[in-house]
């Protein structure tokens, strides 16, 4: 459906972005987000029908860096992608950097803290990502990785 007045609103106020707030601090609260934000449906069927296999590895945000780009002719979709990219991007750090843990800002914006308390906003990373693809998600994380 092409609605040439929502076009116009979108380019004025950028895309929208979803997400869940959880309250309190247990480790069940933390599990249970981290759950939630690695759902990523619109990457992980992308993903499949590029033949890349999403096993929340660093090698697999490598296979995503080589995907052609054909996403980025439709805004809604990059921008839903871009979403998802980040947040598949900080479910691989989560899972594989010792002590890193989802956190979500007053705003509503999930981060990810590492043991040092730097926050890495990993959805603005894969917003960037899917509309220019610098940086590259295999990049960043191997910087997140190494500190």
């Amino acid at each position: 459906m092409n609605i040439s007045f929502l076009g116009n609103w979108r380019k004025r106020r950028g895309p929208a972005f979803g997400v869940a707030v959880f309250t309190g601090g247990d480790d069940d609260g933390h599990a249970g987000l981290a759950e939630l934000l690695a759902e990523c449906e619109l990457l992980r069927a992308q993903a499949a029908q590029a033949g890349v296999r999403l096993d929340d590895s660093a090698s697999s945000l490598e296979a995503l860096d080589q995907l052609v780009p054909r996403w980025r002719d439709d805004e809604e979709t990059a921008a839903w992608l871009g979403n998802d990219a980040g947040l598949y991007l900080g479910t691989v750090v989560v899972r594989t950097v010792p002590g890193a843990r989802w956190e979500i800002w007053p705003n509503g914006q999930p981060v990810v803290r590492l043991v040092s308390g730097r926050e890495i906003d990993v959805v603005e990373a894969g917003q960037e990502w899917a509309a220019s693809g610098v940086p590259e998600l295999s990049q960043l994380y191997a910087e997140v990785a190494e500190s």
